[in-house]
């Protein structure tokens, strides 16, 4: 990391973002996390097993866009307090209240707010900064999508010692009271906020090309991992028979395999280029779905699901190199637009997956379709990548003396 890095921007902002981000992210999947357990209370079809990890997921791309508008409108510092003091209703709701599948629907829904957390948090950190660290500014602050990892490495073991899921949420709520004093202590928001606009102006960019090329391809690399991170468990533990704990314990190392993978894929891209990147991390991640899909022996499957999350990971970063390059003035509604395309992703995912498990009785087809979206992806990013090429020339002109 360069010296100058440090002396630009606001590092406490920064490192508000990625905790405002990391314990969102662990709120946002805590019932993927927890689904053994929810499982053996509430028995479900496998079709609404994918669909209850997938409720939460949809929610966020929903409130993505709200809260994009809101970060473009009243800061991203308000955004963010706002967005973290409502995700206390449902996290209170599961812990006191659920007990049937509408209320686990209802209430994971409302976890999309937690979710939503990528429309406030990047572009207040992002704003900050100058061009040539968007990529690893977006890739550090991103990298708080590793809550996921403490959501399934210590939510299991939570819900196993009680014995019952519900205290699990109660007790999520102490981390997320810390961060939000935290973050009201030390975030701030840029003096680089641009003037606010109607709601109508910000909805303006739905026009670009480029707004949709990026929902498309951040749909496959966000909504990869999330989904994945979200029914991981569900596949291991149905297909191989894990016990709760020990599922927890892969879909973590799947999880860390993704998160520290996406500031490196925005730092790649800052030096070689989003577009670069992307076209190599499609083609493999397509070729290791369709590995995936043949169901191996456990320890091959979790070494090409390992692989997968890193691809989804790297993509995610490289994916928000180019955004901030392109769409600077409209960050916060396009990093909500953008984001929801890879919370639907997210939901489309466990969706799928369930679905095609009941419909087939195996996991095959479901990956094998996965494996075609993420081809025609990568044949996209090698048809249209040139689209792009300004993001690596500001890039560059941005270094000149």
């Amino acid at each position: 990391m360069k010296k100058g890095f440090w002396k630009e921007g606001h590092w406490p902002t920064l490192l508000g973002s990625l905790l405002y981000f990391d314990v969102s992210f662990m709120l946002w999947v805590m019932l993927g996390a927890t689904s053994v357990f929810i499982t053996q209370e509430i028995p479900m079809t496998p079709s609404q097993k994918g669909l209850m990890v997938a409720i939460p997921i949809l929610g966020g791309s929903i409130f993505r866009i709200l809260m994009g508008v809101l970060t473009d409108t009243i800061g991203g510092r308000k955004t963010a307090i706002l967005g973290m003091c409502l995700t206390m209703i449902p996290l209170a709701a599961l812990w006191l209240f659920a007990g049937s599948i509408p209320e686990l629907y209802a209430y994971g829904f409302l976890l999309g707010i937690a979710g939503a957390s990528f429309a406030a948090a990047l572009p207040l950190a992002s704003r900050w900064y100058p061009p040539h660290y968007q990529g690893l500014v977006m890739g550090i602050a991103g990298a708080g999508n590793s809550g996921t990892l403490f959501a399934t490495l210590f939510a299991p073991r939570l819900a196993n010692y009680f014995g019952d899921w519900h205290p699990v949420f109660g007790l999520a709520m102490i981390p997320l009271f810390v961060v939000i004093v935290t973050f009201v202590l030390i975030a701030k928001d840029s003096p680089n906020q641009p003037a606010p606009k109607k709601a109508t102006e910000y909805m303006q960019v739905l026009k670009e090309k480029d707004a949709w090329l990026f929902n498309f391809f951040y749909f496959i690399t966000f909504g990869g991992f999330v989904g994945m991170t979200s029914f991981l468990p569900i596949f291991i533990h149905d297909q191989y028979g894990l016990d709760s704990v020990r599922t927890g314990d892969f879909v973590t190392m799947c999880v860390v395999a993704g998160s520290i993978c996406r500031p490196i894929g925005g730092w790649l891209a800052d030096r070689v280029g989003g577009v670069a990147v992307l076209k190599v991390l499609f083609f493999l991640i397509a070729i290791l779905l369709s590995v995936s899909s043949q169901l191996l022996p456990f320890w091959l499957q979790m070494t090409v699901l390992f692989l997968i999350m890193m691809g989804y990971g790297m993509g995610n970063g490289a994916v928000f190199q180019l955004v901030p390059l392109r769409f600077q003035q409209e960050i916060g509604v396009v990093t909500g637009i953008v984001g929801a395309a890879g919370g639907i992703g997210g939901f489309f995912l466990p969706t799928i997956l369930g679905f095609f498990k009941e419909l087939t009785g195996t996991y095959t087809a479901g990956l094998l379709f996965l494996t075609i979206i993420v081809s025609i992806a990568a044949w996209m990013m090698l048809a249209v990548g040139g689209r792009f090429a300004y993001a690596r020339r500001e890039r560059v002109a941005e270094q000149l003396p």
